[in-house]
């Protein structure tokens, strides 16, 4: 019988929140459990196949309750579900997150009079851009300017930007998850993220020094976990 609660798989880092959105939640106008669905929604990306059953498996929560936060969050303009074309020219619903959008823009403008100097004038914003190769969005501004509000240095935030520059993801949901486990290893510094390279390097055992430079670079950090 499905009964996970979804603040347990909130707990369990299942569902990954930017910290700018979690801290801004009441002003969504919804229920935690809500909340926590449109960020499941969210992770999964904008245009996503509207699928029930599969929310509902990977949520362990009925179907039921997938129709019902689909309701709630259609209700409050957080979200839409259409049915468009895909590539194979077949129709299917699939979930529009238009409406968060705008509401993360409305957040944003609410608080632009409360901007911090030093956080306006980070050079993370431009080192972003330059790996995106375009202008942040209204979303991403605010979530890299949590980083910073939240108190992560900005070498740290450089190197997370490199890290997912080593992987290939350059995306600000995966460097957001780095820094996400990087502080559940207690990595606050720059130096901390060497010293932590190293010593995983050395569990490697690995013989060759050519090959050790090359695992420090592509070290994929989810993919062994203590």
């Amino acid at each position: 019988m499905k009964g996970t609660k979804l603040i347990d798989i909130l707990k369990n880092g299942n569902i990954v929140i930017p910290l700018y959105l979690l801290k801004n939640y009441k002003k969504f106008n919804i229920d935690m459990n809500s909340f926590i669905f449109l960020m499941y929604l969210y992770n999964l990306g904008d245009g996503y196949l509207f699928d029930p059953e599969k929310f509902s498996n990977e949520l362990n929560i009925t179907t039921k309750d997938v129709l019902t936060y689909i309701d709630k969050l259609t209700d409050n303009g957080l979200l839409r579900v259409e049915v468009l074309k895909n590539d194979k020219d077949i129709m299917e619903e699939v979930v529009i997150l238009e409406g968060l959008y705008n509401k993360i823009s409305l957040i944003t403008m609410e608080d632009i009079n409360n901007k911090n100097e030093d956080v306006i004038n980070s050079s993370i914003f431009d080192v972003l851009e330059k790996e995106f190769g375009r202008s942040l969005t209204p979303i991403e501004y605010e979530i890299s300017k949590a980083w910073l509000n939240d108190g992560i240095e900005e070498e740290l935030i450089k190197e997370a930007i490199k890290e997912a520059v080593f992987n290939h993801v350059v995306n600000l949901k995966y460097i957001d998850k780095i820094l996400y486990e990087w502080k559940k290893n207690n990595i606050k510094s720059a130096k901390d993220v060497e010293d932590n390279r190293k010593k995983r390097s050395n569990k490697k055992d690995v013989k060759d020094n050519s090959n050790v430079d090359l695992e420090m670079v592509d070290w994929n950090w989810f993919d062994d976990e203590d």
